[in-house]
């Protein structure tokens, strides 16, 4: 087994210089015919050692020089090196010759054995002729046969590997599509039940509006301002939503026109809640420590889905009081803590749990778990807590995505 480190090129050079080197030392004993010269056995063994270099890039040239150089050896000295590299290159030509190449060495091995037989039995004893049989079938066909039979296992494994990739490539192809179906299907219902619902409370809210308006109502009187805040967030929910319908079909590309909320717009959220939190006795303050500078997009859109869900479950659960939102923004992390009162009702709810309840912490949970953060949730002391971090330096590994 020749070292991995070894390329080709190198092992069949290396074979040379072993065959090579193995010969001269046969030689030098003389270990071969006697009644010859030293020199003569040299003559054929340099030049066949010399083809072992071509055997994998040239193996029709090097399997048909290598036989004539072969019967020039058996005439002088039947150097045993010699015919141990001419059946290298047998092995090699029929591994990585043309397809037929093993075919035709079988057949012309088992000619060449049957015809050197025959001449050893017209001019020898039986004896003689079945040694020579051996030695030819030995020398001509044995490594032919191992040859053939580790192309086959090898094309087999290749085919085999090829239909293995194939099927992975078809079951790829097949999941790609099941999620661009799905995605699809979300899209639709989501543009045919919540985008239509959306659209008509802001419909039904500007309708309201117009009414107050002929009946003079200050833009102070409760209930005009009431309406003006279900426009408005009514009117931002379609928004959202229609960008969100247009990444679930725009697939793995984004959307030309999508912008990813940044953190530079919670001065506009703040707005909204402390307009919508006012009639429910809620106060917002905040806090910032740092500027979002160069933040990646995801970590920046994980920030603001984190205190968009905080603040908008402060305005559905949380008591009379003041919620207070502090943001760090450090180099190498983002950290959120929401503090708002807690009103343990039924699930901090008077009216008991709301449907989908407790998917907003899922969802916050499994943002910051993404970017590889840390985020919880709960009451402590009669005040209910969220905590979350968010890291800088893997999410620029990554390279971004959406979450």
């Amino acid at each position: 087994m020749f070292p991995h480190r070894l390329t080709p090129r190198r092992q069949d050079l290396a074979i040379a210089v072993a065959g090579l080197l193995g010969g001269l030392l046969l030689i030098a004993f003389r270990v071969y015919n006697p009644g010859f010269p030293r020199w003569l056995p040299a003559l054929t063994l340099v030049p066949i050692a010399a083809l072992e270099p071509f055997r994998r890039t040239r193996p029709v040239l090097a399997v048909t020089l290598g036989g004539t150089l072969l019967i020039g050896a058996l005439f002088s000295g039947a150097l045993s090196a010699t015919v141990l590299m001419y059946t290298d290159l047998l092995y090699a030509g029929t591994l990585y010759g043309p397809r037929r190449m093993p075919q035709v060495m079988q057949l012309s091995g088992a000619a060449a054995t049957l015809v050197l037989t025959c001449l050893t039995a017209l001019s020898n004893t039986v004896a003689a002729a079945l040694l020579v049989a051996i030695f030819g079938a030995l020398v001509f066909l044995a490594p032919v046969w191992t040859a053939d039979l580790v192309r086959k296992h090898r094309d087999r494994a290749e085919t085999e590997r090829l239909r293995a990739e194939q099927t992975a490539l078809l079951a790829e192809l097949d999941r790609r599509g099941a999620v661009v179906a799905e995605r699809a299907r979300m899209a639709r219902e989501l543009h045919d039940v919540v985008a239509n619902h959306l659209s008509a409370i802001a419909i039904h809210a500007t309708g309201a509006q117009s009414l107050a308006r002929r009946q003079q109502r200050t833009d102070e009187d409760p209930l005009v301002a009431v309406l003006a805040v279900i426009r408005e967030n009514s009117v931002q929910g379609l928004a959202e939503m229609r960008r969100m319908i247009g990444l679930l079909r725009a697939g793995d590309q984004e959307p030309e026109n999508y912008q990813a909320p940044r953190l530079g717009a919670l001065d506009s959220l703040l707005a909204q809640v402390r307009a919508a939190g006012r009639e429910a006795g809620l106060a917002f303050e905040t806090e910032q420590h740092g500027e979002p500078g160069q933040l990646p997009a995801p970590v920046e859109l994980a920030a603001y889905r984190i205190v968009q869900e905080s603040l908008t479950n402060a305005l559905k659960h949380a008591g009379r009081g003041t919620v207070r939102l502090c943001l760090r923004l450090c180099p190498e992390r983002v950290e959120i803590a929401v503090d708002s009162p807690y009103r343990p009702t039924d699930g901090r709810s008077p009216a008991g749990p709301l449907p989908g309840a407790r998917a907003g912490l899922v969802g916050m949970g499994e943002r910051a778990q993404l970017l590889g953060g840390s985020f919880e949730a709960g009451p402590r002391g009669g005040v209910w807590q969220v905590r979350a971090v968010l890291p800088v330096a893997p999410a620029a590994e990554s390279g971004g995505g959406r979450l």
